[in-house]
């Protein structure tokens, strides 16, 4: 069984069950669980004919891999993966409200899957990574991202550049956070059809992508730390979109 396959932890097994249950083959729970969310997640595994097997601990844990798992694993089947041919018909349904995330080489799974949580909770109409310069979509990145992995559209695409070429062709402004731009992210307006792109911790954005951007911002830092973990400016990032949309 690939870790693909794998959903750990209550909540992102939970996800599966209220949103994609048909995908959801098999879930284990512990010998002895009395998690209140447990017992509800069992009823409801029931309620959608989901196979419900106990398990020790000790299997369990085997499973995971040294992953946290709360006594919950399921093995999933993922809905297939959108690729670089699949942009124009999600640009498309987006149309002016658009609102797109492009990671630049973000390979740690923990903050892939916080992204991905951030994105589904702002309402991403898709996240757009490179195929081979971004961490797969495996039982860490679902645990991590709360199920939201499964929930928001992710775009792996051959040509990172290429993919920003067509959403800005098709009319996408996309900005980039930079440490050293000039421009805060507060000054930037978002009101319209909106690609959002990080970069890496450490390294930010490659050249390529940071050349492709229409704008780059800065999140203002008034305190000595120099830097933001990448999931939690991608987040500030979002829901300063989402703020100026509300009051458009």
């Amino acid at each position: 069984m690939s870790q693909n396959d794998v959903l750990l932890g209550i909540h992102a097994v939970m996800s599966a069950l209220e949103h994609d249950a048909a995908n959801l083959r098999e879930i284990l729970i512990a010998d002895g669980n009395r998690n209140a969310r447990v017992t509800e997640l069992e009823s409801l595994a029931k309620d959608r004919g989901v196979r419900l097997h106990k398990r020790s601990m000790e299997q369990l844990d085997k499973l995971a891999r040294g992953e946290r798992h709360q006594g919950v694993v399921g093995f999933y089947e993922p809905p297939p993966s959108l690729a670089e041919a699949d942009l124009p018909k999600l640009i498309e349904q987006a149309g002016s409200s658009a609102l797109f995330l492009i990671l630049d080489e973000i390979t740690d799974p923990h903050n892939f899957g916080a992204c991905l949580r951030s994105a589904l909770a702002a309402g991403v109409h898709a996240v757009i990574v490179a195929k081979d310069r971004a961490a797969p979509t495996n039982a860490t990145v679902r645990r991590a991202s709360a199920g939201a992995a499964d929930r928001v559209p992710i775009v792996r695409v051959t040509n990172l550049v290429r993919a920003l070429d067509a959403l800005r062709d098709a009319g996408v402004w996309l900005t980039g956070l930079e440490g050293e731009a000039d421009t805060t992210l507060f000054d930037q307006d978002f009101k319209g059809p909106v690609g959002l792109v990080m970069g890496a911790e450490g390294e930010g954005m490659r050249r390529l992508t940071r050349e492709r951007c229409d704008y780059l911002v800065q999140i203002p830092m008034p305190g000595p730390m120099e830097s933001l973990n990448v999931s939690v400016a991608t987040g500030i990032a979002l829901f300063e979109v989402v703020r100026q949309r509300r009051g458009a």
